[in-house]
């Protein structure tokens, strides 16, 4: 299952909600595109400010490793590290731009695919809009609560002033 931030662009008029087709759902995860084809990803994504600190930070190092006379093995293990890098904070990245871009963050969906989070995320949008809106009746993604709440008593068989694991009793000398 992966995780999508759902996120809106900037409110044209008072209700700002008509624009639904202008979504856009981002993976959290490890993007194998951004590791492979790092500024060709970014290109197309359209993240310019990170593009350009991306190319000042290889050009950098490119400097610095030449400077110290770094070996060629040495040169694409670092620019591997990057590489690396780049594909873990790929999802980041992005909503850090849009967010700079004053695109609102919506919701936060759990499904196995893309059409899956988008189907999720508009029948819960379409159930909030509706009068009958019950929060308990839409389904998240996520699994259900195992106990019933913060108020939830210890069972049974636990004593209840005695200290459960490998922690010392309290009064007792270590």
């Amino acid at each position: 299952m992966s995780v999508y931030t759902v996120h809106a662009p900037p409110a044209d008029g008072p209700d700002g909600r008509g624009a639904t087709d202008n979504f856009v759902f981002v993976r959290d995860g490890f993007s194998f595109g951004a590791f492979v084809l790092g500024p060709i990803w970014l290109l197309y994504r359209r993240l310019w400010l990170v593009l350009a600190g991306y190319l000042v930070l290889s050009i950098a190092m490119e400097v610095v490793m030449t400077l110290l006379r770094v070996g060629a093995g040495t040169r694409v293990a670092a620019m591997a590290v990057v590489a690396v890098l780049m594909g873990l904070e790929a999802a980041s990245l992005r909503r850090w731009t849009l967010s700079r871009r004053k695109w609102r963050p919506l919701d936060v969906v759990v499904a196995d695919d893309q059409e899956a989070a988008e189907r999720r995320f508009f029948d819960r949008w379409q159930a909030m809009r509706s009068a009958d809106y019950d929060p308990l009746a839409i389904d998240r993604g996520a699994p259900p609560p195992t106990r019933g709440g913060p108020d939830t008593s210890l069972p049974p068989s636990l004593p209840r002033g005695d200290i459960v694991g490998l922690f010392p009793q309290p009064g007792f000398r270590r």
